[in-house]
């Protein structure tokens, strides 16, 4: 897609692939941000770590299976709060580690067994054996998260704001709910080889955070996060790739320093230390 600007095929699908695994995750970031469930972030990661490890050891499609384990957690998470009457923050922490668990057990198991895998991958990412399909994919589900909040705009504010509100005026708040976590499980699986299980936490959480610093409207949010999130990641990617570094990792810790400057940086810190 980007073979006009950057020459190099390898390069080319890194950046691409960043860049459209950045715009999803940063807008399904402020959704998760702004209901305040940002623990479903890492559930989901590590809930397609373990479908991922689960297919290596029968020998599946890896990329399928973690997309078949987010989406089971997804919809675990639901019944599992109403069930065992447990709040939705509890019921991710204990999907989270029983995740945690099946994806350790079979990656112990394999190495056990002498079959010489190895998880660095699926825990810090690898953008450069990527093939052209994945980043259709990541196209996909990048167009999918944007027509997701464009459609449903008005509902999600009116979730956002106020739950049994929204239920009062006649939205249909759990069919929102249960789309945007089959969204979320979609992203986090299809970013997983790229960005890692270890990772993605910081991509679905820090671009929302960046850009509550500097925005007063939901609806700027979902431009600016978006946006710093592209432009973090690609730089992340082209600089990873000329220097020899870690592309995730290091996309990581610009993130967070980006973080730190956007807080120092902040109009609405200077309000709050005046009023104090």
């Amino acid at each position: 897609m980007l073979e006009f600007i950057i020459q190099n095929n390898i390069v080319c699908h890194a950046v691409e692939a960043m860049l459209f695994a950045s715009v999803a995750c940063a807008i399904l970031g402020v959704i998760i941000t702004q209901i305040q469930i940002s623990s479903i972030g890492f559930t989901m990661a590590h809930a397609a770590f373990a479908g991922a490890a689960f297919g290596m050891f029968l020998s599946l499609n890896a990329t399928l299976c973690a997309i078949a384990g987010g989406v089971l957690v997804a919809f675990l998470i639901g019944p599992l709060s109403d069930k065992a009457r447990v709040s939705p923050d509890t019921a991710l922490g204990l999907l989270f580690g029983i995740s945690m668990a099946i994806a350790i057990f079979f990656i112990a198991y394999m190495q056990t067994l002498g079959r010489g895998f190895s998880a660095m991958g699926l825990l810090f990412g690898d953008v450069v054996s990527l093939y052209r399909e994945e980043v259709y994919l990541l196209a996909v589900i990048c167009i999918v998260a944007i027509l997701f909040v464009a459609v449903l705009y008005k509902e999600i504010c009116g979730i956002i704001f106020n739950k049994k509100i929204a239920e009062s005026v006649g939205i249909r708040v759990r069919p929102i709910y249960y789309a945007m976590l089959f969204v979320i499980a979609l992203t986090v699986a299809l970013c997983l080889p790229i960005i890692g299980g270890l990772l993605l936490y910081v991509w679905l959480v820090t671009p929302a955070a960046i850009a509550l610093q500097f925005c007063y409207r939901l609806s700027s949010m979902f431009i600016m996060a978006p946006v710093v999130a592209a432009a973090i990641s690609v730089s992340g990617a082209l600089a990873g790739l000329e220097y020899a570094l870690p592309v995730a990792p290091l996309t990581a810790v610009l993130f967070s320093l980006v973080f730190v400057v956007a807080v120092a940086l902040s109009p609405k810190r200077r309000v709050t230390f005046r009023k104090s």
